[in-house]
């Protein structure tokens, strides 16, 4: 591999990110069972939780945003969270805690983290008064990575493309067999690469958390979303190449 980028879809929204020598890890969610969510990906492999230099959170949604899954990695690594996101980023006891709004950037080594806008419910939950507006991120490198974390289809996507994208984490589903609203669907997230125009698409936000039971009666909501999205891309934004990866493999850029 030349230029040293690349990412490990780590299931749902968990990415490692690897850009010019620096580690960024997304939205971990590392255990197997979150509420009434079961992990149905294989288990994150400590190396990829390791030595990092940053953890970005999109939003503080609990499949994003878990407590219980930081507080299993070192507190002294920095914590990007949207800006009203500091106390829940503190009661699962990091130290450095930066909290950012699109348009934000943070330079990490030869990296540099970009902050951008995202469309998607600015709440925790019903039962929480904490909130933040949402956010993507565009890791830059010797490539241009951009995660998109949570988000529904929105115009300013045109504005992220413009920045030159090699890489697009493009999420395509949800955690249980209906997308609701908020969120990218395979045909729309198809749609988002007009705007966003990346050199390649990597589906995620797929095939890892789904309701106790519920893989049983719909089976095909783990599985098909990406291989839908895939064929939804080639006729709609065939100018993107899209890669469907497991959770746990890796795509290297070179």
């Amino acid at each position: 591999m030349l230029s040293g980028d690349a990412a490990t879809f780590l299931g749902h929204s968990t990415v490692l990110i690897e850009s010019a020598g620096s580690r960024f890890l997304t939205d971990p969610v590392l255990r197997e069972r979150l509420a009434h969510l079961r992990r149905h990906a294989p288990p994150v492999a400590r190396e990829a939780t390791r030595e990092l230099d940053a953890i970005l959170i999109s939003h503080l949604h609990h499949d994003h945003l878990d407590k219980r899954s930081l507080r299993q990695l070192d507190p002294a690594t920095p914590l990007v969270v949207p800006a009203g996101g500091g106390a829940l980023a503190r009661d699962a006891g990091f130290r450095d805690i930066r909290e950012v709004r699109a348009g934000d950037e943070i330079r990490f080594g030869d990296s540099t983290v970009v902050v951008v806008e995202a469309d998607h419910d600015a709440g925790r939950g019903p039962r929480s008064r904490h909130r933040a507006e949402p956010v993507g991120y565009v890791v830059r490198g010797n490539r241009s990575i951009y995660f998109a974390g949570d988000t529904d289809h929105f115009a300013g996507m045109a504005r992220i493309g413009e920045i030159g994208l090699d890489l697009g984490l493009i999420p395509v589903w949800g955690w249980g067999p209906k997308v609701g609203s908020g969120h990218l669907d395979p045909e729309s997230a198809a749609e988002a690469l007009t705007l966003l125009r990346p050199a390649v698409a990597v589906p995620i936000h797929w095939g890892t958390l789904f309701p106790l039971v519920m893989h049983r009666v719909r089976p095909d909501a783990l599985h098909d979303p990406p291989r839908i999205f895939a064929r939804c891309a080639s006729r709609i934004a065939p100018g993107t190449r899209v890669e469907v990866i497991d959770p746990g493999e890796r795509i290297e850029l070179g």
